[in-house]
């Protein structure tokens, strides 16, 4: 990880309808840990995301123990409270003109449209402010509603990769999603 201190997108502010992005801060644990602590919300994402979310899960994330937030990491702001995250997380080297993009939302939030637009307005901003041209997302066979999001904004399949990970309830599909941008 890179120096905690070193978070140059602390000053973004990106306003969309109905939310803010901006980077996540340390008097957002208690929101963070009500939303993301959570049964239902790890269950399509990384093992990086814990389950049970604890006070000390939120505080490393939020120290850049976690992820580096070096990059562009925004907490997702709904009704004054962080309920959730989007990030992309750059390549280097050959792929240096692409990242991987993650985000999850807290479950009183589902439903409302809410990703589907914060996907969409985030990506116009990083893909500019990184110079990318390709943007991808993986995202487990279990979970149809972030393969809609993602196909909602512009993003194509572009394979499976056939019992790629391992969940507490068996062995799944990771679905390969990626989005190119003018050169």
């Amino acid at each position: 990880m890179a120096d905690a201190g070193a978070r140059p997108f602390d000053g973004v502010r990106i306003e969309g309808e109905g939310f803010l992005l901006r980077a996540w801060r340390q008097d957002d644990l208690e929101a963070l840990l009500r939303h993301a602590d959570d049964p239902q919300v790890p269950r399509g994402l990384s093992d990086r995301f814990p389950h049970p979310y604890t006070r000390a899960d939120g505080e490393a994330f939020l120290a850049g123990r976690v992820v580096d937030l070096a990059h562009p990491v925004f907490a997702i702001e709904i009704g004054g409270e962080a309920c959730g995250g989007i990030a992309v997380r750059p390549h280097a080297g050959e792929k240096a003109h692409s990242a991987e993009l993650g985000y999850w939302l807290g479950r009183a939030r589902w439903g409302q449209g809410h990703m589907t637009r914060v996907v969409a307005v985030y990506l116009d901003w990083v893909a500019s402010a990184l110079a990318l041209h390709r943007v991808e997302a993986n995202v487990l066979d279990t979970n149809p509603a972030s393969a809609r999001v993602l196909e909602k904004n512009g993003f194509a399949e572009e394979g499976r990769r056939r019992d790629a990970i391992r969940k507490p309830d068996g062995l799944h599909d990771l679905r390969l999603f990626g989005r190119i941008w003018p050169r």
